[in-house]
């Protein structure tokens, strides 16, 4: 069969994944293997793939690919997250362009469209994932709200109550005013804002002068329950305990004292809102002050609170005026006051909802908790596994940021405000006492247990409206994707659990991966995976995050339509070193793009030779190499890259080993496209309709196929396709286990570096020379190393057009000289030499030499560097400056000989 001219990638990307599929080669079941578990960080079913996705699973499917190539019984489970608050908001979209309402809709009949949307788009993700080439076991996909998967939500839930670790109670939390809900922490984005910092006075109840506060959110004067100032600070300790009149509202308030406010902001002097804000929530709760809420749960003002204090028709005017808005008539009102001193601007922080984008209100609301303090001194593994590597974090240095959010943990708001979403398992009675159970007929029995006047028959329940946090459902994802929860000590829970390998990105380290590790401690007395590699933020190659606002973030499926999906692949890892930002740039593809098209033109140069064979299968060794007997071109090349692979495949393991892929790609990528395609097949390559070896061809088809292996789990496609282009197979490179390579011959690999360094060096003369490719140089060789001569001798003529006259003692006159080690070539041009010019750009090399040997000595001359650097870093330092020493001493002798 003719090949194309160039690598296409999509009929062949769509032909081998079918084919892999058909084969069920990515299907897994428990057997005496050991097990290679990754779980995938189930995406949002709201989800489209974005350039993070493709980041994220590109690595994972390296992993489970390269596990699976190793003989391990590979499992990387798929499924999709709920996502209770964005999905929620595209139902109410959804139904909004069907000119219907949430509000007008009971529960059951909104779930059903939310069902409806989740079965229509909810799994566009997975199927895309699929043209990325993610050797996913789709039999095992999973979904948050799955009947067992909710079922064991529910079940956790009553085990923590039961426990004492989750409890209900009215407190501040983060409010989203926009998909009316309560989020935690960690769900709160903060920004920084140009905004404006007002100084509002209030006058003293007598008359006298009063005090100045400064505040950012004058929309909350009217519900200021108190001052509060340092008690050390001498300008108001005459006030403490004195009245003032809040502005609008007239009410009197006390000026107290308190540690917490600092002398040195605004005035010195704080405004107490409790209702609105968390640190003055506390004072209040500490000083014994009354909340009084003024926004309602859309933002805008309400004054249900206000009115036993008979509130003014200003008051009452602003009543369902948005927070904002208010702000600015506040003001407007205060200025006509002279209660406003001055304005000034000011920079600062809000913090914003995660998923709509909204800023945050602190408010006081009745919602479930996880006492996390409690919860982390009954599973202190949780903290301890981390820090001691029983869970291994790359890069290390996110353990300091594990540390310090378990060290300062705060206790879990669960429940929200949706309708999508596991219900939480509480009933209430007709007296608002409520019961925690699975279901409502164990409530009820809770019920009658406890009251004397609950009639099992006739007495009603009510179920709590609210739905958990998404989060509380995925913390339980590596047990329960295994029925670890709904089934515990089941035999595949036993086999799969704890996972080998969590990828996911940091900023979800405290959403997911802690609250996962403290899950797993809790219900299966292990931690859930062993080694967890943080991916970095893909950003643009101006540095800048990637967004939809921005317009910079790049169609994903249309790359993988342009390019191939290898080539995104390819391209994402090269430059992806775990736990550092990606700069994605689009010129990154194209290399990819590029390499296909090279791995293509070697095939279509090696099958040339397909049916132009000759026989001669003498191999080199050591020995022969040593007393120069069967030294041919193709038996030295042969001999050489076998090693070289046998080197690189080692590296390669190595570096899969320490979660340095990129760093492993890179390594693949330079023994195909360098020592293989641009050394290996010159080296073999025959005479212009010269037939090759056939024991050369045999090897030669050989070494391109463990090519491929080691390629295939980083760009499986091209690989897959190449394996078969090459010979006929009965078996696939998908699942073809990798051999073990012995030891390399070091020798051979320094004769093979040599002889390229040659090359290169004498290339580069004849270049700057200007000799002509057709004329032919000659090379007097001086060396004390007689392998030397035999690889220049049967090697170099056809590589560089040369002759060679052998056992050279001295200096040749109208010569170049070139020193390679101890090894000194004088190379003899048909054509007078041009000393000048190669003077030139010698001292150029050299000034930049020393400039170089100059910093490498300057960082191991650092007594710090040297203490803290890990041993492989400082050993390439202290090569790079033996490295120079050596090519400076190379050069000051060919100068000399100028």
């Amino acid at each position: 069969m003719e090949l194309s001219k160039n690598f296409e990638p999509q009929a062949i990307d769509n032909k081998w994944y079918k084919h892999w599929m058909d084969k069920g080669y990515f299907n897994s079941t428990p057997d005496g293997r050991e097990a290679y578990t990754i779980v995938m960080p189930p995406p949002n079913v709201t989800g489209v793939l974005h350039m993070g996705h493709a980041l994220n699973n590109t690595i994972q499917d390296i992993l489970i690919r390269h596990a699976r190539m190793q003989g391990k019984n590979a499992c990387w489970v798929p499924g999709t997250d709920h996502a209770s608050i964005a999905t929620e908001a595209k139902v109410v979209a959804m139904l909004r362009e069907r000119g219907i309402t949430k509000s007008s809709l009971t529960r059951d009949e909104f779930l059903a469209y939310a069902w409806e949307w989740k079965e229509k788009y909810g799994g566009i993700i997975l199927q895309q994932l699929k043209k990325l080439g993610c050797s996913l076991d789709w039999n095992r996909t999973s979904f948050t709200m799955d009947k067992d998967y909710y079922a064991s939500v529910i079940k956790v839930f009553v085990d923590l109550y039961e426990k004492g670790l989750i409890y209900r109670g009215k407190r501040m939390v983060n409010w989203d005013p926009v998909s009316l809900t309560a989020l935690s922490d960690e769900e709160v984005i903060f920004k920084d804002v140009d905004s404006k910092l007002y100084f509002v006075h209030y006058k003293l109840e007598n008359g006298d002068p009063g005090i100045t506060v400064a505040t950012t959110r004058p929309e909350t004067i009217l519900g200021d329950v108190a001052i509060c100032v340092n008690p050390a600070d001498e300008r108001y300790s005459s006030l403490i305990g004195k009245e003032v009149i809040v502005p609008i509202i007239n009410r009197r308030i006390p000026i107290i004292a308190d540690e917490y406010v600092s002398a040195d902001f605004g005035t010195g002097a704080l405004k107490i809102t409790p209702a609105h804000d968390k640190n003055d929530n506390m004072l209040g709760l500490k000083h014994n002050l009354k909340a009084i809420d003024t926004l309602d749960v859309t933002g805008k003002f309400t004054a249900e609170e206000l009115l036993e204090e008979n509130p003014s028709e200003l008051v009452l005017s602003y009543v369902g005026t948005d927070r904002f808005a208010l702000r600015k008539k506040i003001v407007q009102d205060m200025e006509e006051l002279g209660q406003i001193i001055r304005i000034e601007d000011y920079k600062g922080q809000v913090g914003t909802s995660e998923r709509t984008g909204a800023v945050i209100e602190s408010k006081l609301s009745m919602q479930w908790f996880i006492d996390m303090k409690k919860f982390l001194e009954k599973n202190p593994q949780s903290l301890s596994a981390v820090m001691d590597d029983t869970i291994e974090f790359h890069p290390a240095k996110a353990k300091n940021t594990y540390s310090h959010w378990l060290n300062n943990i705060k206790d879990w708001c669960i429940s929200r405000q949706l309708w999508w979403g596991q219900r939480i398992p509480a009933w209430y009675d007709e007296e608002g006492n409520y019961y925690v159970a699975a279901t409502e007929a164990e409530a009820r029995q809770q019920a009658a247990a406890k009251s004397p006047t609950f009639n099992l028959e006739h007495s009603t329940l009510s179920q709590d409206e609210d739905v958990l946090d998404t989060w509380f459902s995925s913390w339980l994802w590596p047990m329960e994707v295994f029925k670890g929860i709904s089934n515990p000590g089941n035999e595949e829970v036993k086999y799969y659990y704890p996972s080998t390998t969590l990828v996911t990105g940091q900023d979800i380290i405290f959403f997911w991966v802690a609250r996962m590790i403290m899950a797993g401690y809790e219900y299966e007395q292990e931690y859930p995976f062993k080694d967890v590699y943080f991916t970095g933020m893909v950003r643009d190659k101006q540095g800048r995050k990637m967004s939809k606002q921005l317009g910079n973030s790049p169609d994903l499926l249309g790359l993988i339509d342009q390019y191939g999906a290898d080539a995104v692949r390819f391209g994402i890892m090269i430059a992806s070193p775990a736990g550092n930002d990606l700069l994605f740039d689009e010129s990154s593809l194209e290399q990819g793009r590029n390499f296909n098209n090279k791995l293509w033109n070697a095939l279509k140069l090696v099958k040339m030779w397909e049916g132009k064979q000759t026989t001669d299968d003498r191999r080199p060794t050591t020995e022969s190499i040593a007393d120069n007997s069967h030294l041919t071109t193709h038996n030295f090349a042969i001999s050489w890259f076998e090693n070289r692979l046998a080197e690189v495949c080692t590296e390669v393991d190595t570096l899969m080993k320490q979660f340095r892929l990129s760093e492993a790609l890179k390594s693949v990528y330079s023994l195909i496209w360098t020592d293989f395609c641009s050394w290996y097949l010159e080296w073999v390559k025959p005479g212009f309709e010269q037939p090759i070896d056939a024991g050369v061809y045999k090897k030669t088809i050989g070494f391109f196929s463990e090519l491929m292996q080691l390629l295939h789990p980083f760009m499986p496609f091209v690989s897959e396709e190449l394996y078969h282009q090459l010979e006929e197979r009965t078996d696939d490179l998908c699942v073809k286990q990798m051999r073990s390579y012995p030891s390399p011959d070091t020798p051979i690999l320094q004769h093979g570096d040599l002889l390229k360094d040659t090359i290169t060096a004498i290339r580069d003369v004849r270049n700057k020379q200007q000799v002509k490719p057709k004329e032919t140089i000659v090379l007097h060789i001086q060396s004390e190393n007689k392998h030397v001569y035999a690889i220049i001798e049967s090697l170099l003529a056809k590589q560089v057009n040369a002759s060679a006259v052998h056992d050279i003692f001295e200096p040749v006159e109208g010569t170049v000289t070139l020193v390679l080690g101890k090894d000194k070539f004088y190379i003899q041009t048909p054509q007078p030499l041009n000393t000048t010019g190669q003077k030139e750009g010698l001292l150029k090399e050299l000034d930049h030499l020393k400039g170089f040997l100059a910093s490498v000595e300057k960082k191991l001359g650092n007594e710090k560097f040297v203490q803290n650097a890990r041993p492989d870093v400082l050993a390439l330092e202290q090569k790079k400056k033996s490295d120079a020493e050596s090519k400076i001493k190379v050069i000051e002798e060919s100068l000399a000989g100028l």
